[in-house]
């Protein structure tokens, strides 16, 4: 093993005992998510739309009111969980605590999740940040799920094929679905053709409408994909 190799193992251990991971929502150290809590996670249970993934009041019905009357470039959006309790503290603490060490974790739930319900996926894309964004965050909480979840599917991650030109103000401060896509409106664009028939799954930490991911989709399907499906770990309920 390469000296450099010993000594991030090495070292990783150190921080292990003296600072072990604690468990998000009881405390208890092992991990960033004990089995118990990960057990307990919200998870979004069908019926949801088969387009969007919104949860549907009707079990009769296949898609929402708002995809039945709409057509987005994203070919469909899924999220494992709903935006509340543990999975609600576990993002916030990756996303604003700099608690990048939860990141594999939660990469984890996304292949478990892949597993069980598989997506068209060649290839994994994280919606980006806006530079600016980025360099006061210091990283692309996407990015770090979608580097995980490459991992555990043995799928490549492409990081430069998308970029994020308009920097609007962050989704959870907008009011409707409407006012959400006027924001993103334009945000991305392509970049280069390495994308060009090939089927993409998006990555994100959490969706509201979906907004986003359309404005992705629609920037990947002008760049050449074939297909994007949106993976978000958890919904706004």
């Amino acid at each position: 093993m390469a000296l450099a190799s010993l000594w991030r193992r090495f070292s990783k251990q150190g921080l292990d005992i003296l600072f072990p991971a604690k468990c998000v929502g009881c405390g208890r150290e092992g991990s960033f998510l004990c089995p118990a809590c990960r057990g307990a996670l919200p998870r979004l249970l069908p019926p949801y739309c088969q387009r969007c993934g919104v949860p549907l009041v009707s079990p009769d019905a296949s898609v929402c009111p708002r995809c039945r009357h709409s057509t987005f470039a994203l070919d469909g959006l899924r999220s494992p969980f709903i935006m509340d309790g543990v999975i609600r503290e576990a993002i916030h603490r990756l996303k604003y605590n700099n608690l990048k060490a939860m990141a594999p974790e939660l990469s984890q739930l996304l292949g478990d999740y892949l597993r069980t319900s598989p997506l068209p996926a060649q290839t994994i894309v994280p919606v980006p940040l806006h530079p600016k964004r980025e360099r006061e965050r210091g990283y692309n909480q996407a990015a770090l799920l979608a580097r995980g979840l490459g991992r555990e599917l043995g799928r490549p991650v492409v990081e430069d094929c998308l970029r994020r030109v308009k920097d609007s103000p962050p989704q959870a401060r907008a009011g409707s679905a409407a006012e959400r896509q006027r924001r993103v409106a334009g945000a991305f664009v392509s970049t280069g053709t390495q994308l060009q028939g090939i089927q993409v799954l998006l990555i994100d930490d959490v969706s509201t409408t979906g907004a986003t991911m359309y404005a992705c989709a629609q920037a990947l399907k002008q760049g050449g994909a074939a297909s994007v499906w949106g993976l978000a770990l958890a919904r706004e309920p």
